[in-house]
């Protein structure tokens, strides 16, 4: 369900919403108007020495068991940058350098029965210390791998799908 449809009443007075799943939310009551806008998540293409990518097993819902690489959501008040470098911290306990974008993809985030618009930001950026790298927060496992020999149906999300194609495109 698309967070439009799961509101009945004015979050502000309580007034029954003349055009529920309407978007802007509009109150005919009080005049409050809400813009319901994607949420906004950073990941990265991180690289070794090697030049083989780290790519993480989800351990959780949605697509658990796929292939992901690090990342999340960006807080209110963080850069794109700052929530990446957060997020690798916490999923995989490195530091990483020289970021670069690298697209964005539009993308639905399932998650107990709402589905949410998402902007997913996708970076490049290399591993400091990549030996370092473990499995922590919400990650099964961890794997450096050579983006040519990942399968894309074997990635959890469709913006990653889009970073291996545009990776797999500038290596030739």
């Amino acid at each position: 369900m698309h967070p439009t449809a799961l509101f009945r009443h004015c979050p502000r007075c309580g007034a029954m919403l003349p055009s529920p799943g309407s978007n802007p939310l509009a109150c005919g009551g009080c005049g409050f108007t809400y813009f319901f806008n994607p949420t906004v998540a950073a990941a990265a293409y991180i690289f070794d020495g090697d030049g083989r990518a780290l790519f993480i097993r989800r351990a959780h819902e949605p697509s658990k068991g796929k292939l992901a690489v690090p990342g999340g959501f960006i807080d209110i008040g963080e850069t794109a940058e700052g929530a990446l470098r957060r997020e690798v911290r916490e999923e995989v306990g490195i530091e990483i350098d020289r970021l670069a974008f690298l697209g964005s993809c539009p993308n639905d985030y399932a998650y107990r029965g709402v589905t949410y618009p998402v902007v997913d930001l996708i970076f490049t950026a290399d591993a400091v210390r990549a030996e370092s790298a473990q499995a922590l927060d919400a990650v099964a496992g961890i794997e450096w791998r050579p983006v040519a020999e990942v399968d894309p149906d074997e990635l959890a999300f469709p913006s990653l799908r889009m970073g291996w194609e545009k990776l797999r495109s500038r290596d030739g």
